[in-house]
């Protein structure tokens, strides 16, 4: 079971899941009576009976799919399941009777918490007895299959945050398309139980009027689902042409680093090639694509830390640092004795960053396994976004707590993640002693643009991959072809052999495996760029926004907290305006920053085939 409402108030970030308590079934909500025509008295007694109802048992759930991720044994996958499915019933009862109101007048408050209500679940369990368990107990296995998978390797057993680690530094090819191999081989057994998952949630999603579950999820953007698909359309189009130029230059360098036997110098990329187990942040593979002319960075984030004495929990008090600069409140006393931050050695955990908001007030916890490397650096000030807007947005309604949008949330902390990044933060918590010269500009942007801008188009394909099987466009044994073709009409990448027939690539990715919504995060690469931008205006900056740093202003902090502070209550273009005065996203905050990397790709690019 996937419900957003829970999401909002429990289990927010990159894993957003949940369950209500075994007891939640027997304070459903009343069937509604047949004999008459609702009215607007009704409606609110309704909202009120259910926002009751939702935020006393989310705190069980939260608790229950809280053990189940820090502590993987079939008891507590058996618990999770079963609290999930009886979540499920739960909510789509309360969809169902929200959408007896749909014809009603009432006041806008709750109209609004109406539509969230019939909105609020991300992978719906049809009716009928039994569904909400079967779908549930497929999830759990899907989910156990993906955080228990492991690749054995020259004789040594690996699994996914140890090939994480081998792909940063590996170079060798046929090295690579071993890790690449065998990991997406843990997913082949998926794929019988992912279709099985389709197929009840559409039934779900049906049930409630919806075409299928891809509309559903279209339908969370205060716009119309088929608004918000050309939508992505839009804000893609104003980047392709950056994006296409970023790979071009590095589909060149590959060439350059390994011949055209490996790495052709036209056509697509080979994606095992680019760092990433899934090519969608290439950031590892800089030593081979660095300008071999001119000043690069003076420095080495993970060097750094590692140098400075970091350990996880001094990364994570790092991150929070940022956020009290701002003038916010430090975390509380319970964040530090309850939260996961280091991965445990006595049993198998949900190692994938996740931030938590156990009971809607002030226990709020993340859960990582956290290294000392400057990516998990970002991350620590990225899942803590998460963390501060939860509490920011505390003393909303039930149904408003929650990121105005699921791209919100990701956003604010990768806004925050970016200026963790920034050469003039980093110097200002003494990490490095002198800020480079305006001669590291292209190392720095290109290098952040290796993470950030390549992930624009997998951020937007994940999710169109799944509107297309949820539709029925896709089936079954289409999936993988149908995969690998958005993959290499957006991303410009093939996989590094022919996949085998019965191949499952799209569940070897946590969020597809976990049913996930995923363009939360090609949303959130987007308004971050905004955030920034608006920020740094706000502060006065002047100089080159790439370097723009705004911590320690509490200025900027109290128009942050603002924007914070409406949580869902408000359509996102006005949480927007708050911040950035702008209500519409608006992808040219990122050809801005990267403005002088796009000029000098272009003179690099010169005399090359350009395009895939």
């Amino acid at each position: 079971m996937k419900t957003k409402l829970l999401a909002a108030s429990a289990v927010v970030a990159m894993l957003a899941a949940g369950g209500f308590a075994a007891h939640a079934a027997a304070k459903a909500p009343a069937k509604p009576a047949a004999h008459a025509a609702p009215t607007a008295a009704e409606a609110k007694a309704f909202v009120a009976r259910a926002e009751e109802a939702l935020a006393k048992e989310s705190e069980y759930a939260s608790r229950a799919q809280w053990v189940q991720n820090t502590y993987i044994t079939d008891d507590t996958n058996w618990l999770t399941a079963k609290a999930n499915a009886e979540a499920t019933d739960l909510s789509v009862r309360y969809a169902k009777e929200a959408a007896r109101f749909n014809g009603v007048k009432v006041d806008a408050v709750t109209r609004r918490k109406l539509e969230l209500l019939k909105g609020g679940l991300v992978m719906p369990a049809p009716g009928r007895p039994g569904a909400s368990q079967e779908l549930a107990d497929i999830q759990a296995r899907l989910d156990t299959a993906y955080s228990t998978g492991k690749v054995t390797i020259d004789g040594k057993t690996m699994g996914l945050d140890d090939l994480d680690d081998a792909l940063r530094t590996e170079r060798d090819p046929a090295k690579i398309k071993a890790m690449w191999d065998g990991w997406h081989a843990v997913a082949k057994p998926m794929k019988g139980d992912y279709a099985k998952l389709t197929a009840l949630a559409n039934q779900g999603s049906r049930e409630l009027g919806y075409p299928d579950t891809g509309a559903l999820w279209r339908s969370w953007y205060d716009m119309p689902p088929d608004d918000f698909g050309r939508e992505t359309d839009r804000l893609w189009a104003q980047v392709e042409p950056f994006y296409k130029n970023l790979h071009c230059y590095v589909r060149a360098r590959l060439n350059d680093k390994y011949g055209d036997a490996v790495q052709p110098r036209k056509g697509p990329i080979r994606a095992d090639l680019l760092g990433n187990m899934w090519a969608q942040e290439w950031g590892n593979i800089y030593d081979i694509v660095a300008p071999k002319a001119g000043a690069g960075l003076n420095y080495d984030l993970t060097k750094q830390l590692v140098d400075h004495g970091y350990d996880p929990v001094k990364m994570v008090k790092t991150g929070e640092g940022f956020y009290t600069s701002l003038g916010f409140s430090p975390l509380p006393d319970t964040f530090w004795k309850r939260s996961q931050i280091t991965r445990p050695r006595d049993r198998e955990v949900v190692c994938h960053a996740s931030a938590w908001d156990i009971d809607n007030k002030q226990d709020l916890r993340i859960k990582m396994c956290t290294r000392v490397n400057a990516d998990d650096f970002f991350t620590v000030h990225h899942e803590l976004g998460h963390n501060f807007y939860q509490r920011a947005y505390a003393d909303q309604p039930f149904l408003f707590k929650n990121g105005a949008n699921d791209g919100f949330h990701e956003a604010i902390g990768d806004f925050v993640g970016m200026n963790a990044l920034t050469p003039t933060y980093l110097k200002q918590i003494g990490l490095i002693d002198t800020v480079p010269g305006a001669e590291a500009d292209i190392p720095l942007l290109l290098k952040r643009a290796l993470d950030k801008v390549a992930f624009l188009p997998w951020g937007l394909l994940v999710d169109k991959w799944r509107w297309e099987v949820f539709s029925g466009r896709v089936t079954p044994e289409q999936y993988n072809k149908a995969w690998w073709d958005l993959r290499l009409k957006y991303q410009g990448v093939t996989p590094p052999d022919e996949r085998p027939a019965d191949a499952f690539d799209p569940g070897a990715k946590f969020h597809v495996a976990d049913s996930t919504p995923y363009m939360r995060y090609f949303l959130a690469d987007i308004y971050q760029y905004q955030f920034y931008r608006a920020a740094c205006r706000q502060a006065g900056w002047n100089g080159p926004l790439n370097r723009c740093s705004v911590y320690g202003d509490k200025e900027v902090g109290q128009r942050f907290q603002a924007m914070l502070e409406l949580g869902q209550s408000k359509p996102w273009p006005e949480a927007l305006k708050t911040f950035t005065g702008e209500d519409r996203l608006d992808a040219s905050a990122i050809t801005e920053y990267y403005k002088a990397l796009n000029d000098w790709l272009t003179q690099q690019n010169k005399g090359e085939a350009c395009g895939w």
